[in-house]
């Protein structure tokens, strides 16, 4: 089972970047967490991060065929992106949308999402958590379906 973790533009600054709407843990912490908690249930986590919309379009037309699953923060392409939904839809893989804040409770311009009607899922303020409780969502299916 493998599992590709996409953090979109400026997550690389977690920990340092708004810490009152984002917190204090990092991106790295992030990807630590879901690796071991992945690697204790016989999962492979992949994480990648850009600040290039094209880059990671790229990221996820290679996944093809060899990830499961994807869990993606696609940060303020969320709101913009038609290039990596028409690469969601063409890889055919079952993704999580992850937000840390919460999209609704801010601009106006971030409620609307270009990725939530075609995700298995959406956790939405929950902060980094959310990315968490994805993985084990994914882990639970994965023990349901053995």
């Amino acid at each position: 089972m493998n599992v590709l973790v996409i953090h979109g533009p400026n997550l690389n600054l977690l920990g340092v970047r708004e810490p009152e709407v984002y917190g204090s843990v990092t991106m790295e912490e992030i990807n630590d967490g879901l690796i071991a908690r992945g690697t204790s249930n016989s999962i492979n986590v992949e994480a990648f991060q850009s600040n290039a919309e094209h880059e990671i379009v790229t990221k996820l037309q290679e996944a093809m065929s060899k990830t499961n699953f994807i869990i993606i923060n696609p940060g303020a392409l969320t709101h913009t992106s038609i290039a990596i939904r028409d690469a969601l839809l063409g890889i055919g893989i079952p993704f999580y949308e992850v937000h840390i804040s919460n999209i609704f409770s801010r601009e106006e311009f971030r409620h609307k999402s270009y990725f939530s009607d075609i995700a298995n899922g959406v956790i939405c303020g929950l902060g980094t958590q959310g990315y968490d409780l994805a993985l084990r969502h994914i882990i639970d299916l994965h023990k349901d379906s053995q």
